[in-house]
């Protein structure tokens, strides 16, 4: 049986405007780019969040998994956006079906299940997440079979978790972000997710990096925004040419975000692991 899946695009229609202005693409397809990767013959169903939220074209329980991309909204705000995606997140856990997701996804997971979130005194983490550790759970978890302990990640956030919800288990962490991957075993459902960005590459990050320019040069991750844009060029002309090797030295990246096997692990252990054990329920 092939397995069929729904994308649920977090971001609000402004968000990707602004995503589109930037020369992005679009977190949905982001995502079905990497879910046809890991499994050619799956059936993709992506649902990007509009004016009245989600509109999927079957019930969430006919899918085999929920798989959930960024966002450009935050948690810790009362709208109706965030409020309806925290409603969809809680229908998934009492319809047992199993979930999986970026950054965002993280947040809402955690929120649904009566945990808590903030935006990170520090500000945004961007570009690669790095010396990403599994915890003691992490090391012998499922989501993260065949992963180096340690690595790092394309990332770009700037909320964190701050309070644990019950059946909340903490799978990764680093110096930036003391909570890099959960597992959320709420009511019949489990949510695997990730801090960071395993649909990502070099050119994704840097279209994302042109809307966060300024924000980061405010944080003095970058002098100036000539100092950004050179950094973003060297991502655009690695993710042209990998055997640039000065490039991938002077940018201090490696097979675990440059080999899309290493990087679309979780997304692959979770189809193999959470969601196909489930197919004929």
């Amino acid at each position: 049986m092939s397995v069929r899946l729904l994308v649920l695009d977090a971001y609000d229609a402004a968000g990707r405007a602004a995503l589109c202005g930037a020369g992005a693409t679009l977190a949905g397809e982001l995502y079905r780019r990497m879910l046809h990767g890991l499994e050619p013959d799956a059936q993709i169903d992506v649902a990007a969040l509009g004016e009245h939220g989600f509109a999927p074209p079957a019930a969430l329980e006919s899918y085999d998994g929920i798989a959930w991309t960024g966002s450009n909204l935050t948690v810790h705000r009362d709208t109706p956006g965030v409020r309806h995606q925290l409603a969809v997140a809680r229908a998934a856990f009492a319809a047992g079906v199993p979930s999986f997701g970026s950054c965002w996804a993280v947040h809402i997971a955690v929120t649904a299940a009566g945990g808590r979130c903030a935006a990170n005194p520090r500000g945004r983490e961007f570009g690669i997440a790095r010396k990403i550790m599994l915890t003691a759970a992490g090391r012998g978890h499922p989501m993260f079979r065949d992963k180096p302990v340690a690595f790092d990640a394309y990332t770009s956030h700037e909320d964190h978790v701050v309070e644990l919800g019950a059946g909340t288990t903490v799978l990764a962490s680093n110096d930036f972000s003391a909570i890099q991957a959960v597992q959320v075993a709420h009511q019949r459902g489990m949510f695997w997710a990730v801090q960071y960005h395993p649909e990502y590459d070099l050119a994704d990050v840097a279209r994302l990096g042109v809307l966060r320019a300024p924000q980061l040069v405010s944080q003095g991750f970058f002098t100036d925004r000539a100092d950004a844009d050179g950094f973003l060029r060297q991502l655009e002309a690695l993710h042209a040419d990998r055997s640039r090797t000065d490039l991938a030295y002077r940018l201090a990246v490696g097979p675990d975000v440059l080999d899309p096997r290493i990087r679309t692990r979780e997304p692959r252990n979770w189809l193999d692991r959470l969601v196909k054990p489930g197919l004929r329920r």
